[in-house]
């Protein structure tokens, strides 16, 4: 099973965002996505930002997650 995190843009250098949720933070490629920017949610796979999603739409699925684990 694949899971997509959204998670936030907090810096970008190029094509590369560094993205934050919880404690967690990475840099991800976003390429894909040209038209972000810092304090944009993307839902992140395998160190790609893959889509972008409201703010509303990522804090639920946040939420989501957090009651699994």
């Amino acid at each position: 099973m694949c899971l997509g995190i959204p998670m936030q843009i907090k810096k970008i250098t190029g094509e590369f965002a560094e993205v934050e949720t919880g404690r967690l933070r990475r840099s991800v490629n976003i390429q894909m996505l040209p038209d972000v920017k810092i304090g944009d949610y993307l839902i992140v796979h395998a160190g790609f930002a893959i889509e972008k999603v409201n703010p509303e739409r990522a804090k639920d699925s946040l939420k989501a997650i957090n009651e699994i684990y």
